[in-house]
């Protein structure tokens, strides 16, 4: 009977892990094994017989008979008077076959066998939940509001499985309550211990591209392809599509009529503005497109003989002076989001400057001469070289905060605009 129980107890897993048949005997058999080691030395002349469904466990232990006072191993040979106990017509150099059963290996060792079948089967169950999210790294998954905790969501989804969503791949405008449904790609799976860690993100790119492939159809069916994505979550992205077939406009099919299409995805993203730009392989065209909404005079591309923190070349792009706001966008935005979109270090430029470039010193009543002194040590000595160059690369070079540069900047600009 105490088979019959420790077998049903066992089936409770089975039942709530989905276990199938074959896999459930080959971990009750490895832990029997395990424990008749322990008990016996050796595991090799003992048949077990496991019918999980029925509950049915029979062990048996295969002896030699011997002689007498001849038995070297206990486990492996057993004495003819002992064996004749068993059956009396028994001869020396019989198989003798004996049924263990449970109760004979202790009770201490049948509470440890039966920890060791749990943390085996819980040990199957992760290794299955980290193989089935391994294979969804980079697609869109949902699940719903578990936890909040200060620094991640905690979510679980419909098969019970938890899924972190950190606070830094989180959407700046994010607020979650509990029983929320959120969605976002599967960043990284990881095996942490024995437990799977599924990370959730909403703020890589693959999201973006996600939703464009999840709401609209030319791209989920791949008549309309994603060249490029650039994103500062929940503020501002780029996207450069294009389509082989001539009679598709992969800006218009993505937008759709009055922004019908890409509304939700918009929404979904916290309302971040996304600009849907025509990829083409004229770079030139490329670097042009990817500056609007402001309209390029020229584009002058310098690549570089090795690629340069992941740039391959720097552009020198001439506007007109009500153009140049536009090409940098707010906080530098735009300008730094053509950049990623197009590989590229971009260095703006207003016509007309040649002939009115400054001395930065000039400006040194506006300018703290602290702050020039940064600029000067990166060979930026006049107005015209300071304005040229994108926010980030500046913030990158020196030490000065990305608001102290922008106010520089702002400076400078007004000063050739009077």
């Amino acid at each position: 009977m105490e088979n019959i129980a420790l077998i049903e107890s066992f089936s409770e897993f089975k039942d709530n892990k989905s276990i199938d048949r074959v896999t459930l005997m080959s971990i009750l058999e490895e832990v029997f094994r395990a424990a008749l080691k322990r008990k016996f030395g050796s595991d090799e002349n003992f048949d077990i017989i496991i019918n999980p469904d029925k509950g049915d466990l029979e062990i048996w232990r295969n002896r030699v008979v011997v002689a007498d006072g001849m038995s070297e191993d206990d486990n492996e040979e057993i004495e003819l008077s002992e064996a004749r106990k068993i059956e009396p017509d028994f001869e020396i150099g019989e198989d003798v076959s004996e049924e263990v059963k449970l109760i004979d290996l202790g009770r201490r060792a049948i509470l440890a066998l039966r920890q060791n079948l749990i943390s085996k089967i819980h040990e199957h169950d992760s290794t299955n939940v980290f193989k089935q999210f391994k294979d969804l790294e980079g697609e869109i998954y949902s699940a719903e509001v578990h936890h909040i905790r200060h620094n991640a969501v905690i979510l679980l989804d419909d098969e019970g499985n938890e899924i972190v969503l950190p606070k830094s791949e989180q959407i700046r405008s994010d607020f979650f309550r509990k029983g929320d449904a959120v969605r976002g790609v599967i960043k990284s799976v990881e095996l942490r211990g024995n437990k799977p860690a599924i990370i959730l993100s909403r703020t890589s790119p693959a999201f973006l591209v996600k939703l464009f492939e999840q709401e609209i159809p030319e791209v989920f069916d791949g008549l309309i392809t994603i060249e490029g994505v650039a994103r500062i979550p929940g503020d501002k992205a780029k996207i450069a599509v294009d389509s082989y077939d001539d009679r598709i406009d992969p800006v218009g099919a993505c937008v759709g009529v009055k922004g019908s299409r890409i509304h939700g995805i918009v929404r979904e993203l916290g309302n971040e503005n996304i600009d849907v730009i025509n990829y083409t392989k004229n770079e030139q065209l490329f670097v042009a497109r990817a500056l609007s909404p402001a309209k390029v005079t020229s584009v002058n591309i310098e690549l570089y003989e090795e690629e340069k923190n992941g740039k391959k070349g720097r552009v020198n792009v001439l506007l007109k002076p009500e153009e140049v706001s536009k090409a940098i966008g707010r906080a530098g935005v735009n300008i730094r989001l053509a950049s990623e979109l197009t590989g590229y270090e971009i260095d703006v430029q207003r016509e007309g400057m040649e002939e009115e470039d400054v001395e930065l010193t000039e400006f040194s009543d506006e300018i703290e001469a602290w702050v020039i002194e940064e600029f000067k040590k990166i060979g930026l000595d006049t107005a015209k070289s300071v304005l040229e160059k994108d926010v980030s690369m500046l913030v990158q070079r020196t030490d000065l905060e990305e608001e102290t540069i922008l106010d520089v900047q702002r400076i400078l600009r007004e000063e050739f605009e009077d």
